[in-house]
């Protein structure tokens, strides 16, 4: 891990006056770098190591701890969590829990990367170190092993702190471990919403799924940090990561975010988006409900993300009725190992939330353009079932594909 990180020491492209001259924040609270995802080279940097504070940020090192406890088996996501007094009085923002209230591992993942529930972080922070400060040490200790050296964690959250700090180097390079080291959780980043107690909470990221490309990561904000974000970008195969710091509102941040994506993609040699009409980052979009496809085509996910197109043609779906002996699949993703692919069928079957009662596992290797990709799907599934399946998997933005019988 340390050498990989060693080249975001080094890979600076000369792109930085031309890419910022445009965005003019508070010295003292700006920085912004992006990263490419696959070669690790910096695209942009701007004071990419000056301490800044990191705000709610702070919660995708919470998080990292958090998959970690999991894949070491001390938590599960179903197990229930109880609310202690001191997480009960964490200041806003945040679920409004109440001492003795219980919360499911899974629920308080999506309340701190959905909705970044300040309480839900304590919550979480308690059950795996026993405190809030305790766990503020582990923090800094896997932002060493992560070669974040001037990053220091004093809560889980991120409220206001003058010791806890970081840099946008160091954001960049926790937002890159996520993907490398927890793929099959990043799929909580890039959640839209997130229901509690009956009530639809909107994710804090307001270029999410909206901007072209951009499928997960964080916000943040305190008085002292300014508007912050870190943001994951996908355009034909290419990933990047972006990171601005110290905003002067979630409006400006959020267009000089937009500015960088675009020309980072541009830099990389990524087609601009022409299908779509430019993005109005300060107007909400409207919301159109769209029909989950069927795969008369078979389109596969790389590991990377990247889709890949093996047969043309994919209709909007038909509903009929399912006949003796034809049984309806659904996809959740191709990955170039059978490891891979496996993890992504764990990781479907841990969502509390969603009931594949009835269906089986299925790791499928198909040749692509000279490379073996393997296909994860369920099988055994009604028509019904498997739509049904699909419009949940899109919901929580871990991608699907219906695939019909073959005949």
């Amino acid at each position: 891990m340390r050498f990989i990180f060693s080249i975001f020491m080094w890979g600076l492209v000369a792109l930085t006056t031309s890419m910022t001259s445009a965005y003019a924040e508070t010295p003292k609270r700006y920085a912004s770098i992006v990263v490419d995802a696959d070669t690790l080279d910096i695209i942009h940097a701007r004071q990419i190591d000056e301490m800044r504070y990191p705000a709610s940020l702070t919660k995708v090192m919470t998080l990292y701890l958090t998959f970690d406890a999991i894949n070491r088996g001390e938590l599960k996501l179903t197990d229930r969590l109880i609310v202690s007094s001191n997480a009960a009085r964490t200041p806003p923002f945040g679920l409004g829990l109440t001492r003795g209230q219980a919360i499911t591992v899974d629920q308080a993942i999506q309340a701190v990367a959905v909705r970044s529930a300040n309480d839900v972080a304590v919550v979480l922070a308690e059950r795996i170190a026993g405190s809030e400060e305790l766990f503020a040490i582990k923090m800094t200790q896997k932002a060493r092993d992560l070669g974040m050296l001037k990053t220091t964690y004093k809560t889980a959250n991120g409220l206001p702190n003058k010791d806890q700090q970081t840099t946008a180097r160091d954001m960049a390079k926790l937002a890159m471990a996520i993907l490398n080291d927890h793929r099959r959780y990043y799929h909580y980043f890039g959640q839209t919403h997130f229901t509690w107690n009956g009530q639809t909470k909107k994710n804090t990221n307001g270029l999410l799924h909206w901007l072209v490309g951009v499928d997960g990561f964080k916000t943040g904000f305190t008085n002292a940090s300014g508007y912050n974000l870190i943001i994951s970008a996908q355009r034909d195969g290419r990933r990047i990561i972006a990171v601005v710091l110290g905003g002067a509102s979630g409006k400006s941040r959020n267009k000089h975010m937009q500015d960088l994506i675009e020309r980072s993609f541009r830099t990389l040699g990524v087609t601009p988006v022409t299908s779509r009409p430019p993005v109005v980052v300060h107007k909400e979009p409207i919301k159109k409900a769209k029909p989950v496809q069927v795969a008369s085509a078979l389109r596969l996910r790389k590991s990377s993300g990247e889709m890949v197109t093996l047969m043309t043609g994919v209709g909007d779906i038909k509903l009929p009725s399912r006949q003796s002996g034809q049984t309806w699949s659904i996809q959740v993703g191709a990955f170039a190992t059978a490891e891979q692919a496996s993890a992504q069928l764990i990781s479907i079957t841990g969502m509390s939330a969603i009931d594949i009662r009835g269906t089986e596992k299925s790791i499928t290797p198909v040749q692509s353009r000279g490379k073996t990709l393997h296909r994860a799907r369920l099988t055994g599934l009604s028509s019904n079932h498997a739509h049904g399946l699909c419009r949940q998997f899109t919901q929580l933005r871990s991608g699907c594909l219906v695939i019909a019988p073959r005949n």
